[in-house]
């Protein structure tokens, strides 16, 4: 028999799983007037965890429940929690950590929760997103107010940089967070496998000059714009069939297809903002169903690229500002927003979204971001957005 011995107990229900387990027992509960404060719920392999967190009335008790706990085959373990003290002071700042792979292994997990431990972050719940094998995981975790959730980013990072088998991503628990509208995209190294320009310039036989130049701005020794007229120069005479039957061939990136498509029948809107080349953005725009693309246009005379470009160039700051005038068009927020990209001059563009995602990035660029993704394809995205593997299947 069961009387009030605190303010409040914890009911604790672990056993084989039946189709009325929790119906009957909070049947019981309901006839003694019980107060429920908290539930929750999961059930692994048919075994259940049932947890109810009650108040029960002066005087009262649950005489039948150690007869209906042997009826239903389960253990009922009873803990007294006293009167809670309302800690003072700020609410706890709240993070979902995804970590995702090919398959989770305890240690995987264990180094996971052993981070989260060192960066004083406490684990509230754990949910499995993917089904067999063990492959994604969400964990909700708070920290205290006055922690630095940057630290914990960075010792999450760091995990996942040594461990290539699974990603780590960490981001604020927040109602944007699986509010997301649209996502954009860069498209070479990113969307596709390659970068198109050097596709060409090895075409050309200048693939040496080209690489040469690519080199010196990654070195900071010339700005993008420059180091971009200077390599579609050197492709000047250049039959444009060439750039036309590269696009028609792009290889995509693993889960491109997946996610575009996903993505799609949720009512996202896609983009790819990318430093291209137009022939390629819109062969991919055609292929995959996106709905914008933005990119640079080569100037092309009597069949021959005449080693210029048309327009505006979209460098890195054109990219934050095409995704932003975006976005207004097509009246969304920017915190449901999500860029993805792997270079430097994505990085203003990865700032201005609600969730900017570093893709098989170098380091500088996976340390800026706020997150990142290199174990895993671009359908790792929907993973991150909460999605488990059954919502995906229904989506097809």
């Amino acid at each position: 028999m069961l009387t009030r011995p605190s303010d409040s107990v914890l009911l604790t229900v672990t056993g084989k799983d039946g189709p009325d387990t929790t119906a009957r027992l909070t049947g019981l509960l309901a006839q003694a007037g019980a107060e429920l404060l908290d539930v929750e719920q999961v059930v692994v392999q048919g075994l259940l965890t049932l947890a109810l967190w009650v108040r029960l009335p002066d005087g009262a008790s649950l005489p039948l429940l150690p007869e209906l706990a042997r009826e239903l085959g389960v253990t009922v373990d009873v803990l007294a929690v006293p009167p809670a003290v309302a800690p003072p002071g700020a609410e706890p700042l709240r993070y979902v950590v995804t970590a995702a792979g090919k398959a989770l292994g305890v240690q995987d997990v264990h180094a996971l929760t052993q981070r989260l431990a060192e960066g004083h972050a406490r684990v509230e719940r754990i949910t499995r997103l993917s089904e067999t094998p063990l492959a994604a995981v969400e964990l909700h975790v708070t920290l205290p107010p006055d922690a630095d959730p940057s630290a914990l980013k960075r010792a999450l990072l760091a995990l996942s940089m040594a461990s290539p088998t699974f990603d780590v991503a960490l981001q604020r628990e927040s109602l944007y967070r699986r509010g997301k509208r649209m996502v954009v995209m860069d498209m070479d190294s990113t969307l596709i496998r390659i970068e198109v320009i050097d596709e060409l310039a090895r075409a050309y036989g200048v693939h040496a000059k080209v690489a040469a130049i690519t080199e010196r701005a990654m070195h900071g020794e010339m700005d993008y714009d420059e180091s971009l007229r200077q390599r579609v120069a050197l492709l000047a005479g250049l039959d444009a069939r060439v750039l036309h039957e590269l696009a028609a061939n792009l290889p995509l990136t693993e889960g491109a297809e997946t996610l575009i498509r996903v993505l799609k029948r949720l009512g996202y809107r896609t983009a790819v903002i990318s430093g291209g080349f137009s022939v390629a953005a819109e062969a991919l725009q055609q292929r995959l169903g996106i709905d914008f693309a933005y990119s640079n246009a080569l100037e092309v005379r009597d069949g021959k690229l005449t080693g210029r470009t048309v327009g505006t160039i979209v460098n890195a700051r054109r990219k934050a500002e095409l995704l932003e005038t975006l976005a207004k068009q097509e009246g969304i927020l920017l915190e449901q927003v999500i860029a993805v990209g792997d270079g430097a001059n994505d990085l203003l563009m990865l700032e201005k979204a609600g969730l900017g995602i570093a893709f098989r990035a170098k380091p500088k660029l996976r340390e800026a971001a706020d997150t990142s993704i290199s174990a895993g394809g671009l359908d790792t995205i929907l993973t991150l957005l909460g999605l488990t593997a059954r919502e995906l299947r229904e989506v097809g």
